[in-house]
């Protein structure tokens, strides 16, 4: 019997090796896209581990989240995802505590308004928008339901839109701690476009900022954060199945690798490494021999991405753009105050009014982390830094830093938290992508693209062009991952396919 076209495929798939460089989420799922169709996949990574900003430690015989802890449900790609890696009777969803606002005057917290959108609120007359506004904020406010909308043209800056529509108590108490505790950055450099879309076209038929939102929300009331999803045992058991999944599919993933550079060569490309510790170099300059590939996907932070890619991708800029630092710092504690989450799942902090930006009491907010902790053991996350804002904790020693950490843990949950409550602590840092929600930043991100598709078999993926977020870079990661596929798939296959 002659070989099908699909016979002729599959073979054509099998001769072909795709190295990813990154082995975080975006290059485990491009792999694995890879590797689906049967080509040979490399994945590597420099660190000793793979997941990248997903990632568990164990503190006080508990193993936690102490980088990503959930995922957002919008679009159901990464659902669809855990769902394939047979990860469904893991999924949980957070407990409906909701989360507060702290930093008000006299230091004073609140619980963020339901039905907002960025904190942006339908009705700045509800009883808790006005606790957090106060009744000069509120009739500032309702002077949006008075002023003409924008009917040519709209306005790109979510801060001056909330500023001029609504005022300065709500952009500062409500709008500013949500942008600075999701996005690290300031209202006035979030693209309402991107952050919120719809917004803009909304308050041009509604007539008002507060119509647009309560258009946008439909009636939904939601408590603030809860549209995510997590997974008992934490999220690093996501990078537990994409990376087992990969090894099953006949990838191999090599850790403690870093690549030195790129080259094209006449039947694909040269990844050149670094030569492992101990490792007899082949080449006068100490390099270890090169992988070849007949594509390679980059799935590193944007500085590293392109100091690799512009050397082979003329179009590019190597200029990478100043990204946000973070530091979390976690904690586990014994107290009996918080065993009443007396401030919700969360807080966010009015930008300017303490050292830490948020704060996540991780046994409020899951539940299964609240039954591993047990009675009165509390798990308590605490974020540092923003766009522009050094963490108050870079300078600090680990021990220092848990101790401010502690500090602003009690401020926001307003409760005593000494440091005879403590545990442990663990304390992680982060480099994050530039917010996709910043103005300018689609621009940046589709002159990237643009330069890589000219390439051919190169590939880029992860949050610095995706945005930040498993809900945006997952399904990036898989688009990328198709077009480099298909591409190797059905440039050469000839007419059997």
């Amino acid at each position: 019997m002659s070989e099908g076209p699909l016979d002729h495929l599959a073979a054509h798939a099998r001769e072909k090796h795709v190295v990813v460089v990154g082995g975080g989420i975006a290059g485990l799922v491009a792999a694995l896209e890879c590797a689906k169709v049967g080509m040979r996949v490399t994945v590597l990574e420099q660190g000793p581990r793979v997941g990248g900003v997903v990632r568990s430690a164990e503190i006080d015989g508990l193993v936690l989240d102490v980088g990503a802890e959930s995922y957002a449900t919008r679009g159901g790609t990464v659902r669809s995802l855990v769902d394939e890696l047979g990860l469904s009777e893991e999924v949980t969803t957070p407990r409906p505590a909701g989360a507060w606002v702290a930093g008000l005057p006299g230091g004073a917290a609140a619980p963020l308004p339901r039905g907002g959108v960025l904190g942006i609120p339908d009705n700045p007359w509800a009883p808790e928008v006005r606790r957090i506004i106060g009744w000069r904020g509120v009739w500032r406010a309702y002077l949006d339901r008075l002023r003409p909308p924008l009917t040519i043209g709209h306005q790109q800056s979510l801060g001056q839109l909330v500023r001029s529509r609504m005022g300065a108590r709500v952009l500062e108490r409500l709008v500013a701690p949500v942008t600075s505790g999701v996005y690290s950055a300031r209202p006035d450099d979030i693209d309402v476009d991107l952050a919120a879309p719809g917004l803009n076209a909304a308050l041009t038929r509604t007539g008002s900022l507060s119509g647009a939102v309560a258009e946008l929300r439909g009636g939904r009331t939601a408590a603030p954060g809860s549209a995510v999803e997590g997974l008992r045992g934490g999220m690093s058991t996501l990078v537990d199945a994409l990376a087992e999944r990969v090894l099953q599919l006949g990838g191999d993933i090599r850790t403690g690798t870093r690549v030195r550079g790129l080259d094209a060569t006449e039947k694909g490309w040269a990844v050149h490494v670094a030569p492992h510790e101990g490792d007899a170099a082949s080449a006068e300059d100490g390099a270890a021999p090169p992988v070849d590939a007949d594509a390679v996907i980059v799935a590193v932070p944007e500085g590293a991405a392109r100091e690799l890619l512009a050397p082979v991708a003329p179009l590019l800029d190597r200029e990478a753009a100043p990204s946000p630092v973070v530091e979390v710092v976690t904690l586990v504690v014994d107290s009996a105050a918080l065993d009443a989450a007396p401030r919700g799942s969360g807080v966010l902090t009015v930008p300017g009014t303490g050292a830490a930006k948020a704060l996540t009491h991780s046994t409020a907010k899951w539940e299964w982390v609240a039954r591993a902790a047990g009675q009165g053991r509390h798990v308590l996350r605490v974020s540092f830094g923003a766009q522009g804002e050094e963490p108050a904790t870079a300078q600090l020693d680990d021990a220092a830093a848990a101790s401010l950490a502690l500090t602003e843990a009690a401020r926001m949950l307003g409760v005593r938290l000494d440091a005879a409550h403590v545990r442990g602590a663990r304390r992680e840092r982060y480099a994050q992508a530039q917010p996709a929600a910043t103005i300018g930043r689609a621009a940046t991100t589709a002159a990237a693209r643009g330069a890589l598709s000219a390439v051919a078999g190169l590939g880029a993926t992860g949050a610095w062009l995706a945005g930040t977020g498993l809900a945006q870079v997952v399904p990036d990661a898989r688009a990328e991952a198709d077009r480099i596929r298909s591409a190797l798939l059905w440039r050469d296959a000839g007419s059997g396919a």
